[in-house]
């Protein structure tokens, strides 16, 4: 009796330990440089929440490895948690698809000096943020310069900022719908798309939306921006109907 027990429990181990060897087709693994102690957890968006898929206690190894289960490229964070009380600090963007991915960044810039390897969406996605973080300093620049000229009180100077400010953010629209026309094949393009230029004219949208692949549109985000253009289209006919009945 004691032998079946053994046994019985010997099976169970098993079986649990197959269970989590396959819990996932996306392996993230990668190291901290610097980390000694700390919890990393892997996360994603579900149902509008942000929710953990995995988690791993750093103590001591700063290397790292974590699993996740996706039926299509998905956008995932890893998130380390420095208990500083700051809840959206130190989270890292990325693609996630089945395969590999590999993630090393430090523990004194979590964010800036990560570096990620993965799958085409991810390479495309690290394409664009290059582009973006330019536009970004761009526009850091301009903020440091309208603030000098409010202090001086330099009215030329800030209508010729106001101008530059209009101008870059056109620039960064365009660019970024030009990308998503350029990568209508990958799930990066209708992302970037619902992060970036969401107020977009509608038209610039609907065209992205409409070049897309068959395989994207089916998408994740495919389908929640071909759903954020109906709704805003609704929300716009809405307004002109109540615009019209109050003249």
């Amino acid at each position: 009796m004691k032998q079946f027990s053994f046994i019985l429990l010997l099976s169970i181990f098993l079986t649990n330990c197959s269970s989590v060897e396959k819990k996932g087709n996306v392996t993230i693994s990668g190291s901290i440089k610097g980390l000694k102690k700390g919890t990393l957890y892997l996360q994603k968006i579900q149902d509008t929440m942000l929710v953990n898929v995995d988690s791993v206690i750093v103590d001591g190894n700063s290397e790292f490895i974590m699993q996740s289960q996706v039926q299509e490229p998905e956008i995932h964070y890893l998130y380390l948690d420095k208990e500083d009380g700051v809840q959206y600090n130190d989270r890292i963007d990325f693609f996630a698809e089945p395969g590999e991915v590999i993630i090393t960044t430090s523990l004194s810039d979590f964010e800036k000096d990560v570096k990620v390897i993965g799958g085409k969406n991810q390479a495309k996605f690290d394409e664009y943020k290059k582009m973006i973080k330019r536009f970004n300093e761009r526009n850091l620049r301009l903020i440091k310069e309208d603030f000098e000229a409010s202090k001086q009180k330099d009215e030329e100077k800030l209508m010729e900022n106001d101008i530059a400010y209009k101008k870059l953010l056109r620039q960064k629209y365009l660019y970024t719908i030009n990308f998503a026309m350029n990568n209508k094949k990958l799930e990066v393009s209708p992302y970037v798309t619902l992060k970036e230029v969401y107020d977009a004219n509608i038209k610039y949208l609907d065209t992205v939306a409409k070049s897309l692949s068959p395989r994207v549109k089916k998408s994740l985000y495919g389908k929640q921006l071909f759903k954020y253009i109906e709704d805003r289209r609704a929300k716009e006919s809405m307004r002109i109907k109540n615009d019209s009945i109050q003249k």
